[in-house]
């Protein structure tokens, strides 16, 4: 096996301004863009099954009346949406074309748009809004308000709002983890390194080292850097707030994940005409 086609030192990430995910896909990480394709061999839609069941059970529990259409922002390669399509009309929107396109050949029967879930406006209201773990790229407060707003304005009056975080300020640890999967004539492994290298900041950093292995080709290691946000339960919360959105905390119960260290929030967009 050769040397990674980039090299790089992790001690060096701390230093770096964090990139910058808007104005197109120019400086999005390479998962999402050279490497879309590969998404379905590092993480499969059949990786999803149990956490998409907890969230459309709890988007079930919090709205007042049976949800029929759902707006996913930062849908990636459709994961989520494969167990959602059965129960709700999906309509998906994400800043990478490419992860789209993966989208698309695995939820042909669902709406997609690309986009950017900080300014997107599609020109019509949801049951519900659903936004999973590309949240984490918001990296400032401002970022992050954005996308919530986003979302407020896309959900009808009493319709519901479900944001998952990877992590909160409260609950993020250092971790390491790793998978992957195998598919026809090609394979993926990865390892997934994740600190905080300036926690007097709103940026932790992840990096993946990817293992591609094809037929008839060496294998071959790339390496990818990616900026996640940070918040304190209490900034997500009234950042909710501020946008019309009475949301609560829960526990991320899934039986891969100690239920204390990740939370999501899920709530209820106010309709303004009821405090007028």
């Amino acid at each position: 096996m050769g040397p990674p086609e980039h090299r790089f030192d992790p001690h060096d990430l701390a230093s770096q301004a964090a990139p910058r995910y808007a104005n197109g896909t120019a400086h999005l990480p390479r998962l999402y863009t050279e490497l879309a394709d590969w998404w379905p061999l590092l993480s499969a839609p059949a990786d999803y099954a149990e956490e998409a069941d907890l969230y459309r059970r709890a988007i079930l529990a919090t709205a007042r009346s049976r949800p029929r259409t759902l707006l996913e922002l930062g849908s990636g390669g459709g994961n989520n949406a494969v167990h959602l399509k059965a129960h709700l009309d999906l309509t998906l929107v994400d800043l990478a074309p490419g992860m789209v396109r993966v989208s698309r050949a695995v939820n042909p029967e669902c709406t997609h748009h690309v986009g950017d879930m900080r300014t997107v406006r599609l020109g019509r209201r949801f049951d519900a809004v659903f936004i999973h773990d590309a949240i984490m790229y918001m990296t400032s407060e401002v970022d992050l308000r954005a996308a919530l707003a986003t979302a407020s304005a896309h959900a009808r009056p009493g319709g519901v709002v479900l944001v998952a975080p990877d992590h909160l300020r409260e609950t993020f640890r250092s971790r390491v983890k790793q998978g992957g999967h195998d598919g026809a004539g090609r394979g993926l492994r990865y390892q997934e390194w994740s600190w905080d290298p300036d926690p007097d900041d709103t940026v932790v950093r992840t990096v993946f080292a990817y293992i591609l292995r094809e037929t008839g080709r060496a294998p071959r290691v790339l390496e990818d850097v990616h900026a996640m946000g940070i918040f304190p339960r209490a900034l997500w919360l009234q950042a909710l707030a501020d946008v019309g959105i009475e949301a609560r905390a829960l526990p991320f119960e899934h039986s891969e994940v100690d239920p204390e260290s990740c939370e999501f929030f899920v709530g209820v967009r106010r309709d303004p005409a009821a405090s007028e």
